[in-house]
């Protein structure tokens, strides 16, 4: 275990130093989970935020309602919330390709799709490209520059094993170094990532990434890509599972396609998700500082209609 950890530490320099040779370095401090409007806090209060997505009975995104129409539950308690916002809020996002070796008769296509969904993001939004084989590439770091992220995504080349885990473990530590300055550098987190097959060379197991999905504030949306060979169905099932996970448990949303031409559709239902959301917080009632998980489970008013959002927080420590 321990010269794992010697390892990961070493991968993780080396793929800081790609970062800044290639874009502008990120804000070193990781930050603390940030709210909608901070000027409404009081010091000393700790702000659960959350992104919440509503859809109605036809998976339609519903847009139209009010606070009132919201209930937050923590543990059961019912919690008031202290800030509502359905303006959408600029999204710090890093998009993860999978470059592995079986991606490269649909490399293309894959990057053609993924540079659609780049072209969505608007100005105030900025994004990050990482490639990921037997190694994690940092193509290009965080910015709102369309052409820069094209070129880094038509960058990416077919070529080696899948370390999944990696990849996700070093995007959610590139994004908690996004710090904001002011209140108008809030932004959302996400992270979109597609895979085509199971996780073969992470020195991180599934279970430490897991791990740090729950401690983050960043929404995760995965997309599967079917093999095309059925000897490597097997170990799609078990990539199948990981992504599933990642994107429940933040949140995001899990998506599987079987032909390459489906992705373009995916990253587009992705890109309306995250046009589509709500941002909220809430000061939790419970007093302990026990650092245990809390669950959240968020609920509304509109028949027929549910909302989606993390499921839980680790709380305070001392």
């Amino acid at each position: 275990m321990r010269n794992a950890l010697a390892a990961l530490i070493v991968m993780l320099a080396a793929i800081s130093i790609v970062s800044a040779r290639q874009a502008a370095a990120p804000v070193p401090t990781p930050q603390a989970p940030q709210a909608d409007k901070p000027q409404i806090f009081r010091a000393g209060i700790e702000v659960v935020s959350l992104n919440v997505t509503v859809s109605d009975a036809q998976g339609r995104y519903v847009t139209d309602l009010s606070q009132d129409d919201f209930s937050v539950f923590e543990d059961g308690a019912k919690q008031e919330l202290t800030y509502f916002n359905r303006t959408n809020l600029p999204i710090a996002l890093s998009l993860l390709i999978d470059s592995s070796a079986s991606m490269e008769q649909r490399m293309e296509n894959a990057q053609d799709a993924a540079i659609g969904f780049a072209k969505k993001l608007r100005p105030q939004d900025m994004a990050q490209v990482v490639d990921f084989d037997s190694r994690v590439e940092i193509k290009l770091g965080f910015t709102n520059k369309v052409d820069e992220l094209e070129s880094a995504i038509r960058a990416t080349s077919a070529g080696g094993s899948t370390a999944l885990h990696n990849a996700v473990y070093i995007a959610l530590k590139e994004l908690a170094k996004v710090k904001a300055k002011n209140p108008d550098e809030i932004r959302r987190q996400a992270i979109v990532v597609l895979s085509d097959g199971e996780d073969t060379s992470s020195l991180v197991t599934f279970e430490e990434v897991l791990e740090l999905t729950k401690r983050s504030e960043t929404a995760i949306y995965t997309i599967g890509l079917q093999p095309r060979e059925s000897s490597a169905l097997k170990g799609f099932r078990e990539a199948e599972f990981v992504l599933r996970q990642l994107a429940q448990e933040t949140g995001g949303r899990a998506f599987f396609a079987k032909q390459i031409e489906e992705l373009k559709n995916v990253y587009g239902q992705i890109s309306d998700e995250l046009s589509s959301q709500y941002s909220m917080g809430y000061a939790s009632k419970n007093p302990r500082r026990d650092g245990a998980f809390r669950r959240i489970v968020v609920q509304v008013a509109r028949p027929n209609s549910t909302a989606r959002t993390k499921r839980g927080y680790y709380g305070p420590v001392h």
